[in-house]
């Protein structure tokens, strides 16, 4: 800053254009601090190291605003041109420009604050009805005859659901009951959608699944309607709902909680390699039990025929004789037995894995068929044109065949 000193004038401040705008941020960072602002986004810009810069428009005016990536990456939906929104920002001058700015660090869809003050009313009310209760809650079955999906067939849920159902257990039934999960009409579907799966025949559990979104887009898995049809379901519920961060009543009420929807069709669905490998170690304990116990009692014989040996006088040695050979026996008997216990054990096991094999598909009299020229297994009448050459596996048979027709079939249900 400098001053005027001639005589007669009088002093005058001057700021250079740094001291002032540094001075006016300053003091708006002090008498103004941190406010909430309402408004709508415009001219929404990512800059490649992950940072938004958005206008913040009202009815006649509107200011800048950035939201820096560190306080971005809590934010649970995506920013988009003409959303409304609040924001919670520091208000700030860019000295570059000499803008007034705004920094944020949170946002909130506009009616977001109202609608969690209903969601944390409605939450105490039924947490007093003892919904939420851990006592009420079911395990899931360690191997399930079949599973219920409750989402819709368009979403990503879908997908994550089958691609995991895929690789833990191929040839689990599915059932698919389609719905909408976000918007007007949401929730009456999907508690018809529960209903209908616990009274679905075959069904052992229910997966209630969906993607991440905002709170709003989230809502329909906070009503009390679908909260208490997911409490009232007499299958275990699985709920996947949105991210890891994000949480709905129905995640309260469900017996199992998921992060996301893979996880929820992990927890559900069970993982049949392991299964296998499992069946596997026991046969190889009870092997060695037999081991061991034939082991012990060949030593015991071995004792006991010493023991004879050395023994007088000859009646004696009789005597001992037949003793020895009446334990013998005894052992023998008990070994027999032992070891036929040991192969029930096996038996069942291994009766119960043939059981749960995707090969005893095939023993019913279903076949997998796949395209020659790639191997890709053929679900729908599109993966294939006339006059390709087919490989199709019986259960104790491999065909080559020709599509000379291709008729696709009407499937009241997608996933069955």
């Amino acid at each position: 800053m400098t001053q005027a000193a001639d005589a007669g004038v009088p002093e005058v401040s001057v700021y250079a254009v740094d001291e002032l705008l540094t001075g006016l941020s300053r003091l708006l960072e002090d008498r103004v601090g941190r406010v909430h602002v309402r408004g709508e986004i415009s001219n929404l810009f990512e800059s490649p190291a992950g940072h938004r810069y958005f206008t913040l428009k009202g009815e006649a005016a509107q200011v800048r605003a950035v939201f820096f990536r560190g306080a971005a990456r809590n934010l649970r939906f995506d920013l988009e041109e003409g959303m409304e929104v609040q924001v919670y920002a520091e208000v700030s001058i860019y000295p570059q420009r000499g803008d007034l700015q705004l920094i944020v660090r949170q946002v909130e869809p506009v009616g977001a604050g109202a609608l969690r003050r209903a969601l944390e009313e409605l939450r105490r009310r039924l947490e007093a009805e003892g919904l939420f209760d851990d006592a009420r809650k079911e395990a899931l079955p360690t191997f399930p005859r079949g599973i219920a999906i409750v989402t819709s067939p368009r979403g990503a849920a879908l997908r994550d659901v089958l691609r995991v159902a895929a690789g833990r257990f191929p040839g689990l039934p599915l059932k698919l009951l389609p719905t909408r999960v976000q918007g007007e009409g949401a929730p009456a579907e999907i508690v018809a959608a529960l209903r209908d799966a616990g009274e679905a025949p075959g069904v052992d559990v229910v997966l209630l699944v969906r993607g991440g979104g905002s709170l709003e887009d989230l809502a329909a898995f906070s009503t009390e309607e679908v909260v208490r049809a997911v409490a009232a379901c007499p299958l275990p519920v699985v709920c996947g709902v949105g991210h890891e961060v994000d949480f709905s009543l129905a995640d309260a009420a469900a017996d199992v909680r998921a992060a996301t929807p893979s996880t929820a069709a992990a927890l559900a669905v069970p993982d049949c390699e392991a299964f296998v490998q499992r069946v596997a170690r026991s046969q190889q304990r009870l092997r060695q039990a037999a081991l061991r116990a034939l082991a012990w009692g060949r030593a015991a014989w071995r004792s006991q025929h010493e023991n004879l040996r050395l023994a007088a006088p000859s009646a004696q040695l009789a005597t001992r004789r037949v003793r020895s050979h009446s334990a013998l026996r005894a052992l023998q008997a008990a070994i027999q037995m032992r070891l036929y216990e040991a192969r029930g054990c096996r038996d069942e096991w291994m009766a119960r894995l043939d059981a749960l094999s995707p090969l005893a598909v095939l023993d019913r009299g279903y076949a997998v068929a796949r395209r020659t020229r790639d191997g890709a297994v053929l679900r729908r009448s599109d993966q294939l044109v006339p006059g390709e050459k087919l490989s199709i596996r019986l259960a104790a048979a491999q065909v080559e065949a020709t599509a000379d027709a291709i008729e696709a079939l009407d499937r009241a249900d997608k996933v069955s």
